[in-house]
Parts: C-alpha cells; sequence; structure tokens
C-alpha cells in the first residue's frame, strides 16, 4: 500500500491539489481567474456524462442489473447511516440533513481523479461506471430531505398538510434532486453519449476524452486553493465534524468494496464504487440544501467535504480502498 500512495501523491493532479491547498494556508494571493472554475466544473460533468453514455451503449441492460441495484442502494443506505449517526452525536436536524445529503451524493471531481488513478495503475474496469455517478447524485438528497421532513410532521402534526404538499415539499425537493444544474448536465451529456454511441465518440474524443487529464490538474489546483480555506473554516465546530469528516469516507469506501464485490463488478469497478462511496458532494447537495434547507450552515457540511473528505479520499483514501478490494479479489 505504501508505494500506491506514493505514487499517488507524486502524480501531477495531486501534487498540484496539494500545492493549492499550501497557497491557501500560507494565504497567497494565487488564485484561478473568476468564472474559470465553473467552466472547468461543465468541462469534467460534460466529459464523466458523454464517457459514460457512449459506454453504456454497448452494454445490455441485463449486465447492468445488479451493479444498478448495488449503486442505488449505497445511495439510500449511506445517508440514512449518515443522518443517524450526526444525530447520535447531538448535531441538529438541519445540519444533519446537510450532512448526510453531502456524504450520500458523490463529488464528481474525486470520482475523475479515480478513474485516472485506476488507468494509471494500468487496472480494468467497467466502461459504463461513469454513468453510475448520475445514480448517486440524486437519491441521497431526496432520501435525507424526505428524512427531515418525515421528522418534522411527526414534531409539528398541525402542520402535516402543509408541509406535505406538493408544492411546499416535494416540488423543492424534485427540482433540486433532480434538475439542479450538476445533475441536469451530466444526465444530459449521458443521455447524448447513450444515443450518440460510437458516433459521438468522433466527435468528443479530442476535447473530452484526450484533454481531460491535463484539466482536472488544473481543476484541482482550483480546489486546492478551495479545500485549504474550507479546512480553516471547520476547525471551529470541534472535533466530532473533524473526525467524521475523515472516518466516515473508509467506512463506506469498504461498503462500497463489498456492494461491488457482490453486485459481480469486476476489481477496478469495484475500486471506483468505493470511491463514489466514500466521496461527498460539493455541488449538487450544496445546491439543493441551500434552496431547501436554508438553515443548515453551509461551513459545516461544505467545509467537511471540501476541508476534510476531499484531500482524505484524493491521498490516502484511493490507495486505501485499492487496498481493500484485494481482500476480495
Amino acid at each position: 500500500m505504501q508505494e500506491m500512495v506514493i505514487n499517488n501523491l507524486t502524480s501531477p493532479a495531486i501534487l498540484f491539489f496539494i500545492l493549492g491547498i499550501i497557497a491557501a494556508l500560507v494565504k497567497s494571493d494565487l488564485k484561478l481567474p473568476t468564472g474559470l472554475n465553473e467552466s472547468l466544473s461543465i468541462y469534467l460533468l460534460i466529459a464523466i456524462g458523454m464517457k459514460g453514455g457512449i459506454e453504456l451503449a454497448e452494454h445490455s441492460f441485463h449486465e447492468l442489473v445488479r451493479p444498478l441495484v448495488g449503486t442505488l442502494s449505497l445511495g439510500i443506505i449511506i445517508p440514512i447511516i449518515t443522518f443517524a449517526v450526526c444525530r447520535r452525536l447531538g448535531i441538529d436536524r438541519k445540519n444533519a440533513t446537510g450532512i448526510a445529503a453531502t456524504y450520500g451524493s458523490v463529488s464528481i471531481v474525486t470520482f475523475g481523479a479515480a478513474l485516472a488513478f485506476v488507468e494509471q495503475a494500468n487496472i480494468a474496469y467497467e466502461s459504463y461506471m461513469s454513468a453510475f455517478v448520475v445514480l448517486l447524485e440524486s437519491p441521497a438528497i431526496i432520501v435525507s430531505l424526505v428524512i427531515l421532513k418525515l421528522l418534522e410532521s411527526r414534531s409539528y402534526k398541525q402542520e402535516m398538510v402543509y408541509r406535505f404538499s406538493a408544492t411546499s415539499v416535494y416540488g423543492p425537493i424534485i427540482k433540486e434532486g433532480l434538475f439542479g444544474k450538476s445533475v441536469f448536465l451530466m444526465v444530459g451529456s449521458l443521455l447524448v453519449g447513450l444515443i450518440g454511441g460510437d458516433r459521438a465518440l468522433t466527435v468528443v474524443k479530442p476535447l473530452f476524452i484526450d484533454l481531460y487529464p491535463s484539466v482536472l490538474v488544473l481543476f484541482l489546483l482550483g480546489m486546492g486553493l478551495t479545500a485549504g480555506k474550507q479546512l480553516a473554516a471547520v476547525r471551529k465546530y470541534g472535533v466530532k465534524l473533524l473526525a467524521l469528516g475523515i472516518l466516515l469516507p473508509p467506512v463506506y469506501g469498504f461498503l462500497g468494496v463489498v456492494i461491488g464485490y457482490y453486485s459481480g463488478l469486476s476489481f477496478g469497478g469495484t475500486i471506483l464504487l468505493s470511491v463514489l462511496a466514500a466521496s461527498a458532494s460539493y455541488i449538487a447537495a450544496p445546491a439543493a440544501m441551500r434552496a431547501s434547507v436554508p438553515e443548515a450552515n453551509p461551513a459545516i457540511y461544505l467545509g467537511m467535504a471540501l476541508g476534510l473528505t476531499f484531500p482524505f479520499n484524493l491521498t490516502i483514501g484511493m490507495p486505501l480502498y485499492y487496498e481493500m478490494a484485494k481482500w476480495f479479489y
């Protein structure tokens, strides 16, 4: 494992991420141009979605049933466990919901780095794994919000009718969970790749496949700058949150390995699913929380995701999940 960790830490993408963190911690005036982060996010969403769609077109539904069920089960189980743990630790409902949605959903960039990780290690994986990112984006957000509304209705029965009306609760939940910009763009790109198939590949390969590793390096530099700032913010909220941000990823990573193995995925596919399970969203879930649970503190769930879990997964997590997967294969 030591060699795998060193190889991962010395890859250009991770080194630039660490460089960004250092720049933030020493208060350098380094920053990416305004709007570039958003542009790079759009690029990554399209690249991952298109690749997943093109590869998905080559597989029958029968091949996908078990992995699909396994992936969806992660999107339901993880937010429920996270919410329960947070409440057990004394975190209020609103912030517990924010953390549950964040950790139940996925980090697109962590998955992108995981793809680079397995490819660099020459590990074969199911080509349709990119499509499963979409499956894990929305369920956790919806499950977390529904848990909160169920608990609120129990506490405030006189408001039950209001709280469960389609316009006041489920409308916003569905809108943010299914039509938030990151989910919408990735699903749309996946459908374009699925419909276009090999014809689409010749068009998108030069920009969205060949240049992907280089663009990821630039994006991770910006993410390092953001993570360094969030790390300082999350320290204010005590040891419990610091521990959660570090301990949840390996637990969920192992859960991803188990489900990947019993879903019939290959060694490489199981590693990727474990990374998805261990990651925490900082795009789709926070956007949904800001709209649906404005009382939840973004510094907590976003700080944990970006300041703790994201760096952990990029540096130590991926080699760790690789070793976990070896226990089964």
